[in-house]
């Protein structure tokens, strides 16, 4: 949580600086301010930031894409986070893949912060893929490249490799 939400204020162009903690045995990451209460949870600071860059249109421009990312968000802390087993992640991944299939981002086909979000969720997850898994969520895997190679997101994140194996085809 506390890590990612670094990572996304990097992202975002925002000043270093701002001081996470972790509360509970969920580890829910913490903002403390100097002048307010402090915000609590991944999605609420999350959008705290987006909003002090000024970088509204991460949240969606409708209020339907709105509503999207925001259901988007509480997938990845509600089902990826707290996923635990092969069994969990297999089904995510299923969902995930299913939603994908004809969409560019997880909003339809604008960049926001439930793809920043969900990428860095999943990022253990895809490490992890062997390249048949890869190869059956196809969707999932075309997303998580594309989102991996958009300017600023990967950042110190190990890159995750897709290879078409070509072992098989007729071609010599």
């Amino acid at each position: 949580g506390a890590e990612e939400l670094a990572l996304l204020e990097k992202l975002l162009g925002l000043p270093e600086g701002n001081k996470y903690g972790v509360q509970g045995e969920r580890k829910v990451p913490v903002l403390q301010t100097n002048n307010s209460p402090g915000l609590t949870g991944l999605m609420t600071i999350a959008a705290h930031l987006v909003k002090q860059a000024k970088k509204d249109q991460l949240l969606g421009s409708t209020a339907e894409e709105k509503a999207v990312v925001q259901q988007w968000l509480e997938y990845r802390v509600t089902r990826v986070d707290g996923g635990s087993s092969k069994e969990d992640t297999r089904i995510i991944l299923k969902e995930l893949n299913i939603h994908l299939e004809d969409k560019v981002y997880l909003a339809g086909n604008i960049f926001t912060l439930a793809d920043i979000l969900m990428y860095y969720g999943l990022h253990r997850v895809m490490v992890d893929l062997t390249v048949q898994e890869k190869e059956k969520y196809l969707n999932v895997s075309r997303w998580f490249n594309h989102i991996q190679h958009y300017p600023g997101v990967r950042q110190h994140l190990s890159n995750v490799i897709f290879i078409k194996n070509r072992l098989y085809t007729n071609a010599h």
